[in-house]
């Protein structure tokens, strides 16, 4: 029997499964986590596309999406632009 590695990227498919992915990272993740969840994102939509939509290189990219980057702020906010999502504050209920 052959086995593939998983990748998730491959079942980003659609707005929706993106947004509950992205969702889920968010609220159970920590910050390098959550950062490799913008990359796998970014990764089913294409580098190439992000990159031209964030005005990055496709390096810069790769660079700042890769396990244990520390992109800036601004960086991050570009690529949910470009991958059509947002940032959104809800109240914590206990």
């Amino acid at each position: 029997m052959e086995t593939s590695k998983f990748d998730i990227a491959d079942y980003l498919d659609s707005n929706e499964m993106i947004a509950e992915y992205l969702n889920t990272v968010l609220e159970d993740g920590n910050d390098s986590e959550i950062i490799a969840a913008i990359g796998h994102i970014a990764k089913a939509i294409g580098m190439t596309k992000i990159a031209e939509e964030t005005g990055l290189s496709r390096p810069s990219l790769y660079k700042a999406l890769s396990n244990g980057s520390k992109p800036q702020f601004g960086t991050i906010m570009k690529v949910l632009k470009a991958v059509g999502g947002q940032i959104q504050i809800n109240p914590i209920t206990a």
